[in-house]
Protein backbone atom coordinates (compact mmCIF):
# COMPACT_ATOMS: atom_id res chain seq x y z
CA UNK A 1 0.00 0.00 0.00
CA UNK A 2 2.77 2.25 0.76
CA UNK A 3 4.80 1.57 -1.99
CA UNK A 4 1.31 2.29 -4.24
CA UNK A 5 1.07 5.61 -2.46
CA UNK A 6 5.04 6.44 -3.24
CA UNK A 7 4.55 5.60 -7.11
CA UNK A 8 1.81 7.90 -7.15
CA UNK A 9 2.95 11.02 -5.52
CA UNK A 10 6.06 10.04 -7.76
CA UNK A 11 3.65 9.95 -10.68
CA UNK A 12 2.41 13.34 -9.78
CA UNK A 13 5.67 14.93 -8.88
CA UNK A 14 6.68 14.08 -12.28
CA UNK A 15 3.89 15.83 -13.86
CA UNK A 16 3.97 18.86 -12.03
CA UNK A 17 7.86 18.81 -11.80
CA UNK A 18 7.31 18.94 -16.10
CA UNK A 19 4.04 21.44 -15.90
CA UNK A 20 6.66 23.86 -13.73
CA UNK A 21 9.67 22.70 -16.29
CA UNK A 22 7.62 23.75 -19.36
CA UNK A 23 5.91 27.22 -17.56
CA UNK A 24 9.37 28.08 -16.80
CA UNK A 25 10.05 27.75 -20.33
CA UNK A 26 6.85 29.26 -21.97
CA UNK A 27 7.81 32.07 -19.28
CA UNK A 28 11.41 32.96 -20.03
CA UNK A 29 10.50 32.85 -23.72
CA UNK A 30 7.65 34.85 -23.39
CA UNK A 31 10.04 37.88 -21.89
CA UNK A 32 13.61 36.93 -22.59
CA UNK A 33 12.95 35.32 -26.63
CA UNK A 34 12.96 36.31 -29.56
CA UNK A 35 10.08 38.76 -29.78
CA UNK A 36 10.87 40.43 -33.50
CA UNK A 37 10.58 39.16 -36.86
CA UNK A 38 12.93 41.93 -38.51
CA UNK A 39 15.01 44.62 -37.99
CA UNK A 40 12.85 48.48 -37.88
CA UNK A 41 12.96 51.77 -36.69
CA UNK A 42 10.97 53.33 -34.22
CA UNK A 43 10.66 57.56 -34.03
CA UNK A 44 9.66 59.08 -30.74
CA UNK A 45 8.65 62.74 -31.41
CA UNK A 46 7.29 64.94 -28.47
CA UNK A 47 3.95 64.61 -29.41
CA UNK A 48 4.19 60.53 -28.81
CA UNK A 49 2.20 59.54 -25.95
CA UNK A 50 2.13 55.85 -24.21
CA UNK A 51 -0.75 54.62 -26.51
CA UNK A 52 0.79 55.78 -29.87
CA UNK A 53 4.21 54.34 -28.70
CA UNK A 54 3.12 50.89 -27.37
CA UNK A 55 0.52 50.81 -30.56
CA UNK A 56 3.99 51.12 -32.55
CA UNK A 57 5.93 48.13 -30.67
CA UNK A 58 3.23 45.81 -30.56
CA UNK A 59 2.75 45.45 -33.79
CA UNK A 60 5.58 44.50 -34.53
CA UNK A 61 6.00 41.55 -31.60
CA UNK A 62 5.37 38.06 -33.00
CA UNK A 63 2.73 36.78 -30.90
CA UNK A 64 -0.22 38.35 -28.74
CA UNK A 65 1.14 36.37 -25.87
CA UNK A 66 4.84 38.58 -26.05
CA UNK A 67 2.80 41.17 -26.83
CA UNK A 68 1.27 41.20 -23.14
CA UNK A 69 4.12 40.86 -21.85
CA UNK A 70 5.45 43.98 -23.49
CA UNK A 71 2.62 45.85 -21.81
CA UNK A 72 3.48 43.70 -18.33
CA UNK A 73 7.06 44.99 -18.64
CA UNK A 74 6.66 47.94 -20.02
CA UNK A 75 4.15 48.97 -17.15
CA UNK A 76 6.21 47.40 -14.38
CA UNK A 77 8.85 49.96 -15.75
CA UNK A 78 6.77 53.12 -15.89
CA UNK A 79 7.65 53.19 -19.36
CA UNK A 80 4.45 56.01 -19.95
CA UNK A 81 6.26 58.62 -17.48
CA UNK A 82 10.31 57.38 -19.03
CA UNK A 83 9.23 57.97 -22.40
CA UNK A 84 12.48 59.85 -24.40
CA UNK A 85 11.99 60.92 -28.22
CA UNK A 86 14.66 59.51 -30.58
CA UNK A 87 15.19 56.94 -33.42
CA UNK A 88 15.20 54.01 -32.21
CA UNK A 89 16.57 50.64 -34.11
CA UNK A 90 14.20 47.63 -32.79
CA UNK A 91 16.65 44.38 -34.03
CA UNK A 92 15.38 41.45 -35.04
CA UNK A 93 15.87 38.50 -32.26
CA UNK A 94 15.06 41.21 -29.42
CA UNK A 95 12.98 40.59 -26.61
CA UNK A 96 10.74 42.58 -25.13
CA UNK A 97 12.76 43.04 -22.29
CA UNK A 98 15.19 44.32 -24.49
CA UNK A 99 12.72 46.63 -26.43
CA UNK A 100 11.13 48.15 -23.09
CA UNK A 101 14.27 48.87 -21.70
CA UNK A 102 15.75 50.23 -24.76
CA UNK A 103 12.61 53.04 -24.26
CA UNK A 104 13.27 53.56 -20.83
CA UNK A 105 16.66 53.86 -20.85
CA UNK A 106 17.15 56.05 -24.18
CA UNK A 107 19.17 54.18 -25.97
CA UNK A 108 19.06 55.51 -29.30
CA UNK A 109 20.34 54.32 -32.57
CA UNK A 110 22.38 56.99 -34.62
CA UNK A 111 21.12 57.66 -38.01
CA UNK A 112 23.64 58.54 -41.19
CA UNK A 113 23.04 62.34 -41.87
CA UNK A 114 23.96 63.63 -45.65
CA UNK A 115 24.60 67.27 -45.54
CA UNK A 116 24.65 67.89 -49.60
CA UNK A 117 24.28 70.28 -51.87
CA UNK A 118 22.15 73.62 -51.01
CA UNK A 119 22.00 77.25 -52.53
CA UNK A 120 20.71 78.83 -49.68
CA UNK A 121 20.11 78.38 -45.78
CA UNK A 122 16.26 78.04 -45.72
CA UNK A 123 17.55 74.86 -48.31
CA UNK A 124 19.67 73.57 -46.15
CA UNK A 125 17.30 73.73 -43.76
CA UNK A 126 14.89 72.18 -45.51
CA UNK A 127 17.07 69.18 -46.50
CA UNK A 128 18.33 68.85 -43.09
CA UNK A 129 14.61 68.25 -41.34
CA UNK A 130 13.65 65.75 -43.84
CA UNK A 131 16.28 63.83 -41.59
CA UNK A 132 15.88 64.58 -38.33
CA UNK A 133 13.39 65.37 -35.61
CA UNK A 134 13.61 69.32 -35.63
CA UNK A 135 11.35 70.86 -38.64
CA UNK A 136 12.88 73.45 -40.65
CA UNK A 137 10.92 76.77 -38.97
CA UNK A 138 13.29 75.63 -36.03
CA UNK A 139 16.77 74.63 -38.09
CA UNK A 140 16.57 77.99 -39.93
CA UNK A 141 15.54 80.37 -36.53
CA UNK A 142 18.77 79.09 -35.26
CA UNK A 143 20.65 79.55 -38.41
CA UNK A 144 19.37 82.91 -38.41
CA UNK A 145 19.87 83.56 -35.07
CA UNK A 146 22.86 86.42 -34.57
CA UNK A 147 24.14 85.33 -31.08
CA UNK A 148 24.17 80.98 -32.37
CA UNK A 149 26.36 82.61 -35.91
CA UNK A 150 28.76 84.85 -33.48
CA UNK A 151 29.37 82.09 -31.50
CA UNK A 152 30.53 80.09 -34.51
CA UNK A 153 32.47 82.87 -35.83
CA UNK A 154 30.10 83.78 -38.97
CA UNK A 155 27.93 86.44 -40.02
CA UNK A 156 24.22 85.45 -41.86
CA UNK A 157 24.91 84.71 -45.30
CA UNK A 158 28.52 83.37 -44.53
CA UNK A 159 26.97 80.50 -42.46
CA UNK A 160 26.83 78.63 -45.66
CA UNK A 161 30.80 77.87 -45.79
CA UNK A 162 30.36 75.96 -42.53
CA UNK A 163 29.13 73.15 -44.07
CA UNK A 164 31.05 70.26 -45.43
CA UNK A 165 29.13 68.03 -47.60
CA UNK A 166 29.26 64.49 -46.16
CA UNK A 167 27.90 61.80 -44.36
CA UNK A 168 27.64 62.18 -40.43
CA UNK A 169 26.57 59.78 -37.80
CA UNK A 170 24.10 61.94 -35.52
CA UNK A 171 21.30 61.35 -32.91
CA UNK A 172 18.08 62.02 -34.51
CA UNK A 173 16.55 64.15 -31.93
CA UNK A 174 19.63 66.37 -32.04
CA UNK A 175 18.77 69.87 -31.38
CA UNK A 176 19.54 72.31 -34.36
CA UNK A 177 21.78 74.70 -32.09
CA UNK A 178 23.80 71.33 -31.44
CA UNK A 179 23.57 70.20 -34.95
CA UNK A 180 25.31 73.54 -35.91
CA UNK A 181 28.28 72.95 -33.22
CA UNK A 182 28.22 70.02 -34.37
CA UNK A 183 28.97 71.19 -38.17
CA UNK A 184 31.26 73.56 -36.62
CA UNK A 185 33.56 71.10 -35.21
CA UNK A 186 33.84 69.09 -38.35
CA UNK A 187 34.44 71.77 -40.56
CA UNK A 188 37.35 72.68 -38.37
CA UNK A 189 38.42 68.95 -38.93
CA UNK A 190 38.06 68.89 -42.38
CA UNK A 191 40.78 71.98 -42.46
CA UNK A 192 43.77 69.88 -40.98
CA UNK A 193 47.39 71.04 -41.87
CA UNK A 194 47.43 69.58 -45.53
CA UNK A 195 44.62 71.56 -46.79
CA UNK A 196 45.65 74.26 -44.44
CA UNK A 197 49.43 74.77 -46.05
CA UNK A 198 47.15 74.45 -49.65
CA UNK A 199 45.63 77.29 -49.00
CA UNK A 200 48.44 79.26 -47.39
CA UNK A 201 50.47 78.27 -51.19
CA UNK A 202 47.13 79.70 -52.75
CA UNK A 203 47.17 82.83 -50.64
CA UNK A 204 43.38 81.79 -49.73
CA UNK A 205 41.17 81.61 -46.31
CA UNK A 206 39.34 78.94 -45.76
CA UNK A 207 36.31 80.91 -46.08
CA UNK A 208 37.72 82.63 -49.61
CA UNK A 209 38.15 78.80 -50.64
CA UNK A 210 34.35 77.55 -50.05
CA UNK A 211 33.23 80.53 -51.88
CA UNK A 212 35.44 80.33 -54.70
CA UNK A 213 34.71 76.06 -54.69
CA UNK A 214 30.64 76.84 -54.30
CA UNK A 215 31.13 79.02 -58.10
CA UNK A 216 33.02 76.26 -59.69
CA UNK A 217 30.69 73.52 -58.61
CA UNK A 218 27.71 75.55 -60.23
CA UNK A 219 29.99 76.00 -63.27
CA UNK A 220 30.45 72.33 -64.09
CA UNK A 221 29.58 68.92 -62.37
CA UNK A 222 32.65 68.00 -64.81
CA UNK A 223 35.25 66.69 -61.70
CA UNK A 224 38.11 66.37 -64.46
CA UNK A 225 37.56 70.29 -65.48
CA UNK A 226 37.33 71.87 -62.06
CA UNK A 227 40.68 72.14 -61.34
CA UNK A 228 40.72 73.94 -64.93
CA UNK A 229 37.77 76.45 -64.10
CA UNK A 230 39.37 76.63 -60.26
CA UNK A 231 42.81 78.02 -62.30
CA UNK A 232 41.03 80.21 -64.43
CA UNK A 233 39.49 82.14 -61.45
CA UNK A 234 42.72 82.19 -59.30
CA UNK A 235 44.19 84.17 -62.60
CA UNK A 236 41.52 86.24 -62.82
CA UNK A 237 42.01 87.53 -59.01
CA UNK A 238 45.78 87.75 -59.44
CA UNK A 239 44.91 89.97 -62.10
CA UNK A 240 42.30 91.86 -60.13
CA UNK A 241 39.74 91.00 -63.15
CA UNK A 242 35.74 90.52 -62.61
CA UNK A 243 35.54 87.03 -62.37
CA UNK A 244 32.40 87.43 -64.45
CA UNK A 245 30.81 84.27 -63.31
CA UNK A 246 27.41 83.52 -64.64
CA UNK A 247 25.81 81.15 -61.39
CA UNK A 248 26.78 84.70 -59.25
CA UNK A 249 24.00 86.37 -61.13
CA UNK A 250 21.40 83.53 -60.62
CA UNK A 251 22.11 83.60 -56.88
CA UNK A 252 22.20 87.52 -57.00
CA UNK A 253 18.88 87.43 -58.41
CA UNK A 254 17.38 84.52 -56.38
CA UNK A 255 16.57 83.23 -59.85
CA UNK A 256 18.09 79.09 -60.44
CA UNK A 257 15.86 78.41 -63.28
CA UNK A 258 17.55 81.18 -65.47
CA UNK A 259 19.59 78.78 -68.39
CA UNK A 260 21.10 81.60 -70.13
CA UNK A 261 22.67 84.85 -68.61
CA UNK A 262 21.88 87.59 -70.48
CA UNK A 263 23.25 91.55 -70.78
CA UNK A 264 19.94 92.60 -68.67
CA UNK A 265 20.91 90.35 -65.97
CA UNK A 266 24.33 91.13 -66.01
CA UNK A 267 23.22 95.03 -65.00
CA UNK A 268 21.80 93.50 -61.94
CA UNK A 269 22.68 95.50 -58.68
CA UNK A 270 23.65 92.89 -55.99
CA UNK A 271 27.17 92.28 -53.83
CA UNK A 272 26.87 88.86 -55.52
CA UNK A 273 26.79 90.17 -58.54
CA UNK A 274 30.53 89.62 -60.11
CA UNK A 275 29.96 91.09 -62.82
CA UNK A 276 29.24 94.10 -61.52
CA UNK A 277 32.03 93.77 -58.56
CA UNK A 278 35.44 93.02 -58.54
CA UNK A 279 36.80 89.55 -56.50
CA UNK A 280 34.97 87.26 -54.75
CA UNK A 281 31.16 87.42 -53.72
CA UNK A 282 30.76 88.03 -49.90
CA UNK A 283 29.27 84.47 -49.02
CA UNK A 284 29.44 81.15 -50.83
CA UNK A 285 26.67 80.65 -53.71
CA UNK A 286 25.90 77.08 -52.41
CA UNK A 287 27.39 74.03 -50.54
CA UNK A 288 30.13 73.45 -53.24
CA UNK A 289 30.72 69.37 -53.55
CA UNK A 290 34.27 67.54 -51.43
CA UNK A 291 35.26 67.30 -55.58
CA UNK A 292 35.49 71.29 -56.05
CA UNK A 293 36.59 72.32 -52.99
CA UNK A 294 39.75 69.60 -53.47
CA UNK A 295 39.60 71.33 -56.84
CA UNK A 296 40.25 74.78 -55.84
CA UNK A 297 43.17 73.67 -53.41
CA UNK A 298 44.78 71.90 -56.62
CA UNK A 299 43.89 74.33 -58.82
CA UNK A 300 45.32 73.48 -62.89
CA UNK A 301 48.04 76.07 -63.16
CA UNK A 302 47.68 77.92 -66.87
CA UNK A 303 47.44 80.98 -68.59
CA UNK A 304 43.52 80.55 -68.99
CA UNK A 305 41.48 83.45 -68.57
CA UNK A 306 38.28 82.64 -70.20
CA UNK A 307 36.30 79.41 -70.91
CA UNK A 308 33.09 78.96 -72.60
CA UNK A 309 30.40 75.61 -73.07
CA UNK A 310 31.62 73.61 -75.79
CA UNK A 311 28.79 73.82 -78.84
CA UNK A 312 28.26 70.42 -78.46
CA UNK A 313 26.69 70.53 -74.81
CA UNK A 314 28.59 67.74 -73.55
CA UNK A 315 29.13 69.38 -70.23
CA UNK A 316 32.49 70.71 -70.77
CA UNK A 317 34.08 73.87 -72.17
CA UNK A 318 36.84 75.12 -74.11
CA UNK A 319 39.03 77.39 -72.74
CA UNK A 320 41.21 80.27 -73.90
CA UNK A 321 43.72 82.53 -73.32
CA UNK A 322 43.18 85.77 -75.15
CA UNK A 323 39.67 87.47 -74.90
CA UNK A 324 39.55 87.00 -78.89
CA UNK A 325 40.21 83.60 -78.53
CA UNK A 326 36.98 83.52 -76.17
CA UNK A 327 34.80 85.20 -78.21
CA UNK A 328 35.71 82.99 -81.41
CA UNK A 329 34.52 80.09 -78.89
CA UNK A 330 31.62 81.96 -77.57
CA UNK A 331 30.00 82.56 -81.20
CA UNK A 332 30.92 78.75 -81.84
CA UNK A 333 28.53 78.33 -78.68
CA UNK A 334 25.70 80.71 -79.66
CA UNK A 335 25.87 79.88 -82.77
CA UNK A 336 24.83 75.75 -82.36
CA UNK A 337 22.41 77.38 -79.78
CA UNK A 338 20.63 79.09 -82.16
CA UNK A 339 20.49 76.02 -84.42
CA UNK A 340 19.37 73.76 -81.80
CA UNK A 341 16.18 76.27 -81.42
CA UNK A 342 15.39 75.28 -85.02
Amino acid sequence: MKLKKLKKIFVWGIFFGGFAAAAAIIGYDTFYGNAVKEDTSIYITPQTDYKTLCSKTESIITTPLKVRAFSFYASHLNLEGRIKTGHYRIEKGMSVIKIARKFVLGEQTPINLVVGNARTLPQIASKLSKQLMADSTALISVMYDKSVRESLGYKKDSLIAMFIPNTYSVYWNISPKQLLQRMKKESQAFWNDSRKAKLAAANLTEYQAMTLASIVYEETKNRGEMPRIAGVYMNRLKKKMPLQACPTVKYAMGDFSLTRILHRHLRYDSPFNTYRNAGLPPAPICIPSLAAIDAVLNYEKSHYLYFCAKPEFDGTHNFARTLREHNANSRKYNEALKRLKK
